[in-house]
């Protein structure tokens, strides 16, 4: 369109230079007939004359139309052609689109003008304009097994995708078994797998018969173990005032032989070493345990009345291996033959620990049940006894004995029920208390 309105206008403007050529008045015309080259000047007379003489008037020459030539400018060069890469696949290079041909402007006349090239108003208009390329992929299609030849290195035949197949088949059916056998052997999962850890389910009360059976299965060691009693009291241990403590014969005989010591002189002395006491001694034996000279290797001391107060020498020594002798647990008395003896029978002293927990033993697993029961029924009579007054609960067990545990040196605990302990109890005091 700006094509064509630019033609149109030079023709308007060629038609009427034609028809009016007066009307054109040349620049020329307007300034004096000077020369305008110096190369010819005037005499010497002449210059300094005041009135110089002029050129005679000239004809106006008449105007010839002057062609008017087209302007263009060369179109910007492309970019080489990248050159293609050897590939299997074709390329389609991009391809913009070719420019439009040249108008061929038309005269007035009807005579055609000269071929001429872009204009600046055609080149201003191209520019402005979108240019669309046409994208043009390579198609790529995976050739098929049935187009491959046999004979290149590179083929895979049916024969070889069957073998591989059949492979991968085999496969699956081995980690198939191997899953299989997993489960039923419960493998252990290896580390760094987590695992949760199975809780301890505690174990179900038994009655005391039941009890001593399951201790007596459970003792697996080489020596005759010894079959322990442990009983967790409902008492503030901090409270001294309610401390249990006590001694309890055992009918069936202690579970371990006692080596005893007694501070006595005289009669006492020669009665004790009668009774069958370890060591017998008075204040040579205090003077020689405080110097350090004699360990004191026994299990219990007994002390007469006389010999306390000679006991304070080397009392923190005993205490630290709880030998002290005490009135309430019997171990200080005048009647050291008659301790002796029962001490002999099988006499075993209790006291409550830190925890509120009592520790005892009672026999061995090579003792018969109906032994080990008899000794367990005594025991839980003398804790009994030794309840402290100062408990509100008027029960026997309730408020004061909270659980009761069998077990052997070497073997784990067996929770005893407390109707079964307070039966056998109740049969040791019909058959032994009068």
């Amino acid at each position: 369109m700006a094509a064509l309105k630019l033609f149109l206008s030079q023709a308007r403007r060629h038609h009427f230079l034609f028809k009016h050529p007066s009307s054109f008045h040349s620049p020329f015309s307007l300034t004096s007939h000077r020369p305008l080259s110096s190369s010819s000047p005037l005499p010497q007379d002449q210059q300094d004359s005041p009135n110089p003489p002029q050129d005679p008037p000239q004809r106006r020459p008449s105007f010839q139309s002057v062609p008017i030539q087209p302007v263009s400018y060369p179109l910007k060069p492309k970019d080489p052609a990248p050159q293609q890469t050897e590939s299997s696949e074709p390329q389609f290079p991009r391809e913009r689109p070719p420019p439009p041909p040249p108008r061929r402007p038309v005269s007035a006349e009807g005579q055609e003008e000269s071929q001429r090239g872009w204009t600046r108003e055609d080149i201003r208009y191209v520019k402005d304009a979108p240019s669309i390329e046409p994208v043009s992929y390579a198609p790529r299609v995976a050739p098929l097994p049935e187009d491959k030849v046999g004979d290149d290195p590179g083929v895979v035949t049916a024969e070889e995708r069957n073998e591989e197949a059949e492979k991968e088949r085999r496969m699956l059916e081995v980690e198939d078994e191997i899953r299989k056998k997993m489960e039923e052997e419960k493998m252990k999962v290896p580390f760094p797998m987590l695992i949760m850890p199975k809780r301890n389910e505690t174990p179900p009360v038994l009655d005391l018969n039941e009890a001593i059976r399951q201790v007596k299965v459970s003792a697996k060691a080489k020596f005759d173990e010894t079959v322990e009693a442990h009983v967790r009291l409902g008492i503030d241990s901090k409270r001294t005032e309610l401390a249990v403590r006590g001694t309890v014969i055992l009918p069936h005989g202690a579970p371990k032989a006692v080596s005893v010591a007694v501070f006595a002189e005289g009669a006492e002395a020669e009665e004790a070493r009668n009774a069958g006491a370890d060591i017998v001694g008075g204040k040579e034996l205090i003077e020689e345990i405080a110097s350090g000279s004699n360990k004191l290797k026994v299990d219990k001391c007994f002390s007469t009345p006389g010999m306390a107060p000679h006991l304070g020498k080397i009392a923190q020594y005993l205490r630290k291996r709880r030998l002290m002798p005490d009135k309430k647990l019997g171990t200080l008395t005048s009647d050291i033959a008659g301790q002796l003896k029962e001490l002999r029978q099988g006499r075993v002293e209790f006291k409550m620990e830190s925890k509120s927990i009592l520790h005892i033993g009672v026999g061995k697993v090579s003792y018969k049940e109906e032994a080990l029961r008899e000794n367990i029924g005594a025991f839980m009579n003398a804790v009994l006894l030794a309840k402290p007054a100062g408990l509100k609960k008027t029960s026997k067990y309730a408020g004061y004995v909270l659980s009761v545990h069998l077990s052997s040196t070497m073997g784990p605990g067996v929770p005893v029920s407390i109707q079964s302990l307070s039966k056998a109890a109740d049969n040791y005091r019909k058959v032994h208390v009068v």
